[in-house]
């Protein structure tokens, strides 16, 4: 039986960042045709977005609210610990991707796999590139997500620190450094190619700021503000974005002359529109319980499994993504082929989610099995005492 005091995950957040999971697995197939049924093509942002913001509620739970006096330390160390853990991911990705490539590459006699991705300066100039895959200088296509989310993590001390004083003084901060970072621009440099990375940490750091301050404020017994005129403002931009991507509109000028991360749709220094969309989804979510439920879940179901697993099911996706491209770029694509690889990619995925549950579940039945069983009687612990050997009876 369960313990009262047991804090009962909430599977919202593990399907909702499922979702994005498989969403981003699709959307790194392009072209596939499964493609046209993910959100970015609802409205201005995609599942990047909604992965970084949903990361954000998560670190709110496993750092936010135990970033407490006498526990900084070591809060502080395991956010940057799992930075680490994002930092060889993503090196073992990089590497994957290369062997995928370079293999089709081989023995398929395609050369012109190599030129894909951002793979080109390997192959021409391989020791700076070297160099930059291991200061994270140099990023192939379609892997740049992990490498932003470890410099967001290793920011956030910092953010959690003022947030100490005031979490709305913690969303200003990460509010100004956005902007700033927009406006100079302010990036992590690309080498040995030169310009930006291709998704700025000190850009995307704000969405992910956001999604912890609010899920901390909520935690603590705050609210958002919810009436009918918010709801219908996120419902009114949610519908002029699908009519914008849809019709399309995006020949119309709405700049009035004021910088990109304003009124553009800059994915790397995340322009506002692109946020704001996340934004209100994020916000109707909140505000319609009968919304949200939707992504309520018992705890075995598959989308909550894989949510609960994100950097492993990440990682795998990515390699498997990979593969698909480098498939597609030698054999021709046939809607019915590319339908098999993204769904077999989608089933390997759940597969390794389940692997990881029944594994985890074998080793906790097995360390159960090793701990001596208690007994409680009227209040007394009658634990079975060890049995000493003879030997140490007899001293």
């Amino acid at each position: 039986m369960m313990n009262a005091k047991t804090p009962v995950r909430d599977t919202r957040i593990d399907v909702i960042r499922a979702v994005a999971l498989l969403s981003i697995f699709i959307n790194h197939v392009p072209g596939n045709p499964i493609e046209v049924i993910t959100h970015k093509n609802f409205g201005f942002s995609d599942a990047a977005e909604a992965f970084v913001l949903i990361s954000g509620v998560s670190a709110a739970l496993a750092y936010g609210l135990k970033f407490e006096a006498g526990n900084r330390l070591i809060t502080t160390l395991k956010t940057w610990r799992r930075a680490g853990v994002l930092y060889i991911a993503q090196l073992g990705t990089t590497m994957a991707t290369l062997g995928i490539f370079s293999f089709f590459a081989l023995y398929f006699g395609a050369p012109h796999l190599l030129a894909k991705i951002n793979i080109e300066p390997v192959v021409t100039d391989t020791a700076a590139s070297l160099v930059g895959i291991v200061t994270l200088g140099h990023q192939l296509g379609y892997n740049n997500i992990l490498s932003m989310y470890g410099i967001v993590l290793l920011l956030l001390p910092l953010f959690l620190m003022i947030g100490t004083l005031s979490i709305g003084w913690m969303v200003v901060a990460s509010g100004l450094l956005w902007m700033v970072a927009g406006l100079l621009p302010i990036a992590p440099p690309q080498f040995p190619n030169g310009g930006y990375w291709f998704l700025n940490p000190f850009s995307w750091q704000f969405l992910f700021v956001i999604g912890m301050a609010v899920m901390m404020h909520v935690k603590r017994g705050g609210a958002l503000p919810v009436n009918r005129w918010l709801v219908g403002a996120a419902v009114l931009y949610l519908v002029t974005a699908l009519l914008w991507v849809r019709v399309p509109l995006w020949g119309i000028d709405i700049s009035m002359g004021l910088p990109k991360i304003f009124t553009g749709f800059d994915k790397t220094f995340l322009s506002l529109p692109r946020m704001l969309h996340v934004l209100a989804a994020g916000y109707l979510l909140y505000a319609l319980p009968q919304l949200s439920n939707l992504f309520r879940t018992r705890h075995d179901n598959p989308l909550a499994m894989l949510g609960r697993h994100a950097l492993p099911v990440f990682v795998v996706g990515t390699i498997l993504s990979m593969g698909a491209q480098a498939w597609r770029g030698v054999f021709a694509p046939t809607v019915f082929s590319d339908i098999v690889i993204v769904t077999a990619g989608i089933a390997l995925q759940f597969a390794l989610a389940y692997y990881i549950e029944w594994y985890r579940r074998l080793l906790k039945n097995a360390q159960a099995a090793r701990e001596p069983k208690r007994v409680v009687l009227h209040g007394r612990d009658l634990a079975p005492v060890p049995v000493r050997s003879s030997q140490a009876q007899r001293r």
